[in-house]
């Protein structure tokens, strides 16, 4: 007796009585609570996630798998040997007729594609057109009965921190269904195609997810899911449907998209290259060249004009401003705002159609220490042919000192000297003429052609 009142004052757990022992269960285990059925949040957290598997429920049986046809042969089932097959990808039906969007990559240059879509079906799907540019292709399938299609939203209101939804076969795992949040827009310089303009995201996306669209909370689709960072995880990257939505009208309507054209050769402005110019950096592009003949030249636009807005979007880099001019069809009339000897100035440009000249001029950041080291003389017609100079008049570089300001700004031999703080130069005398009229420590623009690409440079004389 004395050792079980021992115990029920030590422990607190046993009582006098000694029934037969029954296991409890687990919600009367020590320690081991259940929920309370109206635990504060819980409804809430119940009703976002039915939105959610309700939303994935809707938007499953828009999405398919693609493989695309190789000449010979059918596409390759990622269920086989080979789980992510090179091209295969996602897409989904953008219209009930049997239309389909994906990436560009996606497809490659096959003629046909296989589409597999929910309810298990396969049919051969022709490519209608295809857009590198923006890593784009429409596909069409001939269908017997409407299918279920895609709502697209509006990807300019899209914020950083809403819910997104992606939906693709990664690893050939049909309909695999992620959550995210917008990590991040206006995501340019991937370098994964001419025109970006990425929504990033959370979203889990893998290889597969390619071409597979990501969706708001409403269903709609607000992006294309297009690459992923592969040494980070959490980091992908879609096309905004805005920007799709104009490629799928001009690919339906002809097979191809055509855009309009400046004629421009442009670069970013440097804070060294802004102070020269008199705006702020990142205010705009800078203008290293003017076509003979094309819009901007007939237009009036000059070497060294700042373009500051482009229909009234503000500039801010060269991506952007190339991104602007090419959602304008040729014919279109584009207002271009351009800062120039500090004064601002409208031209109204008519742009014809696109041709294949880069756009962008770049240099190498300035690195080493601040000298001129040039050496020039008289452009010649052999030296002019030497260095694919189509110029007559300039003055050539024929030596840059290692080590110099001139090599850490990426002059080099064989570029050809236009102007020096905005004056024209013909000859090597010109060009030293120039230079004499400038004082120790000053800075010099020049602008320099090289091949048939201009860019303007900042060099400080320090001799």
């Amino acid at each position: 007796m004395f050792k079980r009142l021992l115990c029920v004052g030590m422990l607190g757990l046993l009582t006098l009585a000694e029934p037969p022992f029954v296991q409890p269960t687990f919600a009367e285990q020590p320690g081991v609570h259940s929920l309370p059925a109206e635990l504060p949040g819980l409804r809430l957290l119940e009703e976002i996630q039915t939105v959610i598997t309700s939303l994935a429920e809707q938007v499953k049986p828009t999405v398919v798998n693609l493989f695309p046809v190789q000449p010979g042969g059918r596409g390759r089932d990622p269920r086989g040997s080979t789980p992510n097959a090179t091209g295969s990808g996602s897409g989904f039906i953008v219209d009930s007729d049997g239309y389909i969007i994906t990436n560009h990559h996606v497809i490659g240059d096959a003629p046909e594609v296989e589409v597999r879509f929910a309810d298990k079906t396969k049919l051969i799907a022709q490519v209608i057109g295809r857009d590198p540019d923006t890593d784009l292709a429409l596909l069409k399938v001939q269908v017997d009965r409407p299918l279920p299609s895609v709502r697209f939203g509006d990807s300019s209101l899209v914020k950083v921190g809403q819910w997104v939804l992606a939906v693709g076969n990664p690893f050939g795992l049909d309909r695999t269904v992620t959550l995210g949040v917008v990590s991040g827009i206006g995501r340019e310089n991937i370098n994964l195609s001419r025109y970006e303009n990425f929504i990033q995201t959370d979203a889990s996306i893998n290889p597969g997810n390619s071409g597979g669209p990501l969706f708001n909370l409403h269903g709609e689709v607000i992006g294309i899911n297009t690459a992923i960072i592969n040494f980070a995880q959490g980091i992908g990257f879609a096309i905004p449907s805005n920007m799709a939505k104009q490629v799928i009208e001009q690919l339906q309507a002809k097979g191809k998209v055509e855009r309009g054209w400046l004629g421009i050769g442009i670069q970013a402005l440097t804070p060294e290259l802004a102070k020269q110019f008199g705006v702020s950096e990142q205010e705009g592009v800078l203008v290293n060249e003017v076509f003979e003949g094309d819009p901007a030249f007939r237009a009036g636009m000059k070497p060294g004009d700042i373009i500051v807005r482009f229909n009234g979007i503000a500039v801010d880099s060269p991506a952007k401003l190339s991104r602007l001019i090419g959602t304008l069809s040729p014919g279109s009339t584009a207002n271009v705002e351009v800062v120039r000897d500090l004064a601002r100035i409208t031209l109204q440009v008519p742009l014809t159609a696109r041709r294949d000249t880069p756009l962008v001029a770049s240099l190498p950041p300035a690195r080493g220490e601040p000298k001129l080291g040039l050496g020039v003389q008289d452009l010649t017609p052999a030296l002019a042919e030497k260095f694919n100079l189509r110029e007559t008049e300039g003055v050539l570089i024929a030596k840059v000192e290692t080590g110099s300001l001139a090599h850490a700004e990426g002059l080099r031999e064989g570029d050809l000297i236009k102007e020096v703080n905005r004056v024209a130069v013909s000859t090597a005398k010109d060009f030293h003429d120039a230079l004499a009229r400038i004082r120790r420590g000053d800075s010099v623009l020049l602008r320099v052609l090289r091949e048939s690409q201009a860019f303007f440079v900042v060099l400080t004389v320090t001799d």
